[in-house]
């Protein structure tokens, strides 16, 4: 009987966390040999030869005593990886988090019901709201499904940091503090925090334990936005937000210091489910072209949200939406869920409120006001000019490719993912003539607390095939027959890399025993293919695929000659957002995009003609 009944019931949430399997350790031999595949592209003969013999070195030596105590390590963690991850990834990187780490990117309602428009943003923003804290509520409840893949459960962990979750710097190290409660596990945060002009308010989302309707939240922003329109502009203490961490812990410390209500302060904003920023610009979009509201929401008014916070929605004032989210405490996965659901909600309603127009008596916003000396000011003025700087000096470009899309691919019996790494590869490799290193983000969260390893697409196959490309000597067929090896090739490569058979962070655990006991760093990572071929984060191609809905997000570039390349795919349309980093000459994301356009066109002839 307890069977059927359990059967009955709806799933839950977070109820196969305790049942997924641990984070397996990939075998050494196999790693090496893939991390060897992996740098050829990168090598002469003879520094191919050097490494071979360094890495042959590691595995019968120093690699073998390493990787068995990483084995220890794993038997008594369930994610050997997890903290480690979060501190090397995250939270000991020293460089400004906003603009360099977190991922931010435009909504996507403006493809159906909300497309630009004067004078709604604030009932637009009130709808959008009220979907977001149903779907807080949704985890609340414990009622929103657990994501799957076929039959196998996902780790849905990184769920729990979306709302009520801020990174708070610290001097060495900064730290996640995460207050969201399920509602078995006890009370949880329930207040927003809306920003606007440099000031910042709060206010309740409940009112008497419900939910604010849309009607509600219109008047609590409404009087936000007059209090700001009526009144002096604030300090945007935000802006510390942006700063390199240390210099911006130092400066939290300070502020603190001067007054304990500051604390306090800090804390309802770390607390609160998320941030909303009213943002007067109005970076007019179209389905064709986000490139004004993926370049607002990545790298706009910094005075206006909190760069620590792990979801800001930023309203901007033509009636279109973004976010910014800082990465540590989830990927991008998470948000796209999110961004998913408030897209089918809104289009379901129209973009409408069939509810009732009441709106009941309940507290105005508080508006929290710090309390500053000439110091703080300084550090917020030296952040802005960092900031605006540093923003100056992003590109980023968003279009929609729309000649043709996953329809077409699946037709050609093609995978749509691997269609699209391999024509920036091509992309690439015509316009710098040389191979890119590439990460592309590969999904581990069939394993307890599971997040990402590396999926290296720059692989020899790939590279042969772009040779086969420049070489008129090549026939359609060569040309094909490459190509079909290179997809064969990345595809096993994902596929392993998924099931935790990657090589990138079995050799980070590898480097970071080594660095815990205080040895000196292993030939292996001081090899300069190790580098080149994008070890250590060094990779020129910094690729995601954010699935194959509406939703869509940039990032800047891991290093300084490099792409961020972002792109999701639907059954028409490729939608891909590409930046770069203006003061690299070699560099330019416009350019990139073009010849990735005409790889697509390319690569597809090349699929047809194998038809005929």
């Amino acid at each position: 009987m307890a069977n059927i009944l359990s059967e009955s019931l709806p799933e839950q949430t977070f109820q196969y966390q305790s049942s997924l399997p641990p984070l397996p350790v990939p075998s050494l031999q196999s790693s090496l040999s893939k991390y060897l595949d992996s740098v050829q592209p990168f090598a002469s003969e003879k520094e191919f030869e050097a490494t071979v013999d360094i890495v042959r070195k590691f595995q019968e030596g120093l690699g073998k005593e390493l990787h068995q105590k990483l084995l220890h390590r794993a038997k008594t963690k369930k994610n050997w990886l997890e903290e480690w991850w979060l501190d090397t990834a995250y939270l000991e990187v020293r460089i400004p988090s906003q603009l360099n780490v977190n991922f931010g990117g435009p909504a996507p309602y403006l493809e159906h019901c909300w497309p630009p428009a004067e004078g709604v943003y604030l009932q637009r923003a009130s709808i959008s709201i009220w979907h977001t804290l149903q779907y807080w509520n949704l985890m609340r409840t414990e009622k929103l499904a657990p994501q799957k893949v076929g039959k196998t459960a996902l780790d849905m962990d990184q769920f729990r940091m979306l709302f009520c979750t801020c990174k708070v710097p610290g001097v060495k190290k900064d730290t996640i503090f995460n207050y969201f409660k399920t509602e078995r596990e006890g009370p949880c945060p329930s207040h927003l925090v809306a920003m606007c002009r440099g000031r910042i308010f709060t206010f309740d989302a409940l009112c008497d334990g419900q939910i604010l309707t849309p009607p509600e939240i219109l008047r609590q922003l409404s009087y936000v936005k007059e209090r700001c329109e009526g009144e002096p502009e604030g300090h945007g203490l935000s802006a510390l937000t942006t700063e390199e961490r240390t210099r911006w812990a130092k400066a939290r410390e300070h502020l603190i210091s001067i007054d304990p209500h500051n604390k306090t302060i800090l804390e309802t904003i770390q607390s609160s489910l998320f941030v909303i920023a009213l943002d007067e610009t109005k970076p007019y979009s179209t389905p064709e072209n986000y490139t004004n509201v993926t370049r607002e929401a990545v790298k706009g008014n910094a005075t206006i949200r909190w760069g620590d916070k792990s979801y800001n929605s930023i309203v901007f004032s033509d009636g279109t939406f973004g976010s910014t989210c800082d990465h540590a405490p989830y990927d991008a996965m998470v948000l796209v869920s999110m961004c998913w659901y408030l897209d089918q909600q809104i289009k379901a309603s129209q973009g409408k409120w069939k509810g009732s127009d009441t709106v009941r008596p309940m507290a105005v916003p508080e508006e929290l006001v710090f309390t500053v000396d000439d110091k703080v000011l300084i550090d917020i003025s030296h952040a802005k000019q960092q900031y605006l700087e540093s923003a100056a000096d992003l590109q980023v470009v968003c279009y929609a490719f729309t000649a043709f899309g996953k329809a077409v691919i699946k037709q050609k019996k093609l995978h749509p993912d691997t269609f699209v790494q391999l024509a920036m590869q091509w992309a690439y490799y015509r316009m710098h003539k040389s191979p890119g290193s590439c990460y592309e983000t590969a999904m581990t969260r069939k394993f307890y607390h599971g997040r990402t390893d590396t999926m290296r697409p720059c692989t020899r196959e790939a590279v042969s095939w772009c040779q086969t490309m420049m070489d008129p000597t090549c026939d359609v067929n060569a040309r094909r027959k490459a190509m079909l090896l290179a997809f064969s090739r990345h595809n096993e490569l994902m596929d392993e890399a998924q099931e935790g058979k990657g090589f990138d962070r079995h050799l980070l655990g590898l480097y970071l025993i080594a660095k815990e006991e205080g040895r000196p760093t292993p030939e292996l990572f001081m090899d300069p293919l190790y580098s080149r071929s994008g070890g250590g984060g060094n990779f020129v191609l910094s690729s995601s695929l954010v699935g194959y809905t509406t939703v869509l997000g940039a990032v800047a570039p891991m290093v300084h000659q490099g792409y961020g390349f972002f792109y999701r795919i639907r059954d028409d349309r490729i939608v891909i957002s590409i930046s770069a980093w203006k003061s690299c000459h070699e560099t330019d994301a416009q350019s990139l995009f073009n010849i990735f356009c005409s790889s697509l066109h390319e690569m597809l002839h090349l699929a047809t003609t194998s038809q005929l």
